[in-house]
């Protein structure tokens, strides 16, 4: 069992670094994501908020304008004013919306997991050493073991960290496009009626 640990050490390190990369992939990404994601909630909302009868036309402009957009918004939006008149398509939208969503969510939910999981194993691992080092009497190998399990934890910590809180406010996000896109089927449904 001993050798089968001390041989987990360098995967684990390995994965600690991949993680922490995608991490900072992510966390770059997400503020980008951010700005975009502010212009056009606010454009969403005072369509929402406005005249009703522009309701429509202000929708096709924001659907129409961000094409290349990929957004699970969008796509769903752009669906939605072309299958206004089909309940049954809108619930399947608004369905698809979600399972979209929630695949947007993935990677977060990923790094909040596995990071502290990671970095807990890359602590424990090396203080087998770093104590039977201590008993022994070789207090460079112990510090040096000391040194790589506290750096796993903070690595590991650190992931979690950036996925915890993007993975909070994109929920935040999409639960609110969610409402809104429910609102807009539900007042495109109304118009045809």
């Amino acid at each position: 069992m001993f050798w089968i640990s001390n041989g987990l050490l360098v995967p684990v390190v390995v994965l600690l670094l991949l993680f922490l990369v995608r991490a900072v992939i992510l966390a770059a990404a997400f503020f980008g994501e951010y700005y975009h994601r502010r212009s056009r909630q606010q454009e969403l909302t005072a369509l929402l908020e406005g005249d009703a009868a522009q309701l429509r036309p202000g929708l096709e402009r924001l659907a129409g304008q961000t094409s290349s957009d990929r957004s699970p918004l969008l796509r769903t939006l752009r669906q939605l004013l072309v299958h206004s008149d089909d309940a049954a398509w809108r619930e399947r939208l608004l369905a698809n919306y979600e399972v979209d969503a929630e695949k947007e969510l993935g990677a977060s939910r990923t790094l909040a997991k596995l990071g502290p999981m990671l970095g807990l194993m890359g602590t424990l691992i090396p203080m087998g050493p770093a104590l039977v080092g201590l008993a022994a009497g070789d207090l460079a190998s112990m510090a040096y073991n000391m040194q790589v399990a506290f750096a796993t934890t903070v690595v590991g910590m650190l992931i979690a960290a950036i996925g915890v809180v993007t993975l909070q406010v994109r929920q935040r996000w999409y639960a609110r496009e969610s409402n809104d896109l429910e609102f807009i089927a539900q007042k495109l449904s109304d118009e045809k009626a």
